[in-house]
């Protein structure tokens, strides 16, 4: 295989599959998948999942830190950073709701006593951990700022 820096992953996957004489059904069923997830990569529209990559690398003969690269180096969804922050602010709202929420049914069900102090202590436990979880990650986060910032 002739190496190129213009070619895709999905190229550069349909290149060394048909070097091996392998059908599309062939290299799914040597991967112990579909083949339309195999079609998926081949048309570019999704990668294999990063445990498959070791695997399919052996089966084409390649090196799989080629095949990383490759995912790395192109448009992957994946390795989006945006989508990376739009989580880390969906995890800080989870935690933010699960502890005002265990705060919340705590005072409720004590008011209408229909919680036990066991049980009480458990639930603002838990709210408490993940407010602490969220503290941490905040404290993380500006440390980090921090140090960039020098």
């Amino acid at each position: 295989m002739g190496e190129n820096e213009n070619k895709t992953f999905a190229d550069v996957i349909v290149e060394l599959r048909k070097e091996k004489g392998f059908t599309q059904q062939d290299l799914a069923n040597k991967l112990h998948i579909t083949d339309k997830a195999v079609s998926k990569w081949e048309r570019g529209l999704s990668y294999p999942d990063i445990t498959s990559i070791s695997t399919l690398a052996n089966i084409l003969d390649v090196d799989s830190s080629y095949l990383i690269n490759l995912c790395k180096s192109e448009d992957n969804p994946y390795l989006d950073n945006d989508k990376k922050e739009d989580i880390k602010v969906l995890i800080q709202i989870i935690l933010k709701g699960i502890g005002l929420a265990m705060g919340v049914s705590v005072a409720v069900l004590n008011i209408i006593n229909q919680i036990s102090v066991k049980d009480s202590i458990i639930m603002l436990s838990a709210g408490l951990v993940c407010f602490g979880i969220l503290s941490l990650s905040n404290e993380k986060k500006q440390s980090r700022k921090n140090t960039t910032n020098k």
